[in-house]
């Protein structure tokens, strides 16, 4: 089993506190973008494919427990502790709106068509912004059977999807009807729910079980028990053939789709892994963790099936990382010294 020798991620320093969640943006004229949000209260924007930091979006007061990018990657959005969800222009980190709410917001996403924001935490209340008229109230979604773990939208914008935190199952709702129109079932509560990006699957992960759900019928498609309790999973966009996972036992697990069987156990990190994503193109994978780190790893030579030479193309890649990651190094020590990012940064960057 030769092909487990993988692993030699790029570690991307930054965050003083755990890192909670990981948004990667679809790939834009300017390459793709991946967002943290960390407990330190401050979401950071790297560049996607070489982890370097462009800038750290500075207002919160509180943990940041989720981020993301609008479609353009233009606009990022973050919800807190601090009872608020704030956008930013992810162009300048200059802070564009704060939409106050009056308990803990846990999620936030923009719409595929970038008009809408959607929001859900504590309070027990979706809420949609129209990003066209911030001042505008939101509209406000039939309550949620419990406080809102995770939110996501599929069916080009018609669907919402909802986890609570202290209940089991994901919650869909009809957009414009605002009511539940499907609840697909688990055991314990769904930490993490990620919608494929062809819009086939739901990927879900309760406890120790991560669970693929066909995202227009809402059939089970998969269930497999992992290892150990799980917080988060990712499916490969690519091929769908393959899927990651991350939790306590502080491992980066990739899983055969169809089998279920490990392909590869990625070690590094020094604390619970609390999310795990693949990039756009499915080329690498990034994983953040209770140890303030991301790690970006390299899923290796994209085929249906390893062929032969799939080991030199892996040694290629690692000696392609191993610079890159030197010249990330030295990026962040001089971050540290920079001062915590001026966001403008990213202005320099993208041209």
């Amino acid at each position: 089993m030769e092909k487990k020798k993988v692993a030699v991620p790029l570690v991307c320093h930054g965050h003083s506190r755990p890192v909670v969640d990981l948004f990667y943006s679809p790939v834009t004229p300017d390459g793709f973008f991946l967002i943290s949000a960390s407990k330190d209260s401050s979401p950071m924007l790297r560049n996607g494919e070489t982890g370097d930091w462009i800038g750290t979006f500075q207002g919160h007061k509180g943990a940041v427990w989720s981020c993301c990018l609008d479609t353009n990657a233009l606009r990022a959005a973050s919800a807190s502790a601090d009872f608020s969800t704030k956008v930013w222009d992810a162009l300048t980190g200059d802070e564009l709106h704060s939409f106050e709410h009056k308990h803990i917001v846990r999620a936030c996403a923009f719409s595929e068509d970038t008009h809408l924001l959607l929001t859900g935490g504590v309070e027990k209340i979706l809420r949609i912004y129209d990003m066209n008229r911030p001042d505008a109230p939101p509209r406000e979604v039939d309550k949620s059977p419990g406080s809102v773990r995770t939110v996501a939208w599929l069916h080009s914008d018609q669907t919402i999807l909802s986890s609570c935190s202290d209940i089991g199952g994901v919650r869909l709702w009809d957009v414009r009807s605002g009511k539940i129109v499907q609840t697909l079932e688990t055991k314990s509560s769904v930490t993490s729910a990620e919608v494929s990006q062809d819009g086939r699957y739901i990927t879900t992960v309760d406890g120790s079980t991560v669970k693929f759900w066909d995202a227009n019928h809402y059939g089970l498609v998969k269930s497999y028990d992992m290892p150990s309790t799980m917080e988060s999973a990712s499916l490969e966009p690519k091929y769908g053939n393959k899927f990651i996972a991350g939790g306590e036992d502080m491992w980066v697990h990739v899983f055969d789709f169809h089998t279920g069987n490990e392909i590869a156990c990625n070690k590094g990190h020094h604390g619970p892994v609390h999310c795990v994503r693949f990039s756009p193109g499915g080329e690498s994978y990034a994983s953040g963790s209770e140890d303030g780190t991301i790690r970006i790893w390299q899923t290796g030579p994209l085929s249906h099936d390893a062929s032969p030479d799939a080991l030199s193309a892996n040694e290629s890649i690692e000696r392609a990382m191993k610079t890159s990651a030197d010249e990330v190094s030295s990026k962040i020590e001089g971050f540290h010294i920079a001062g915590e990012g001026k966001s403008k940064e990213k202005e320099e960057a993208v041209e």
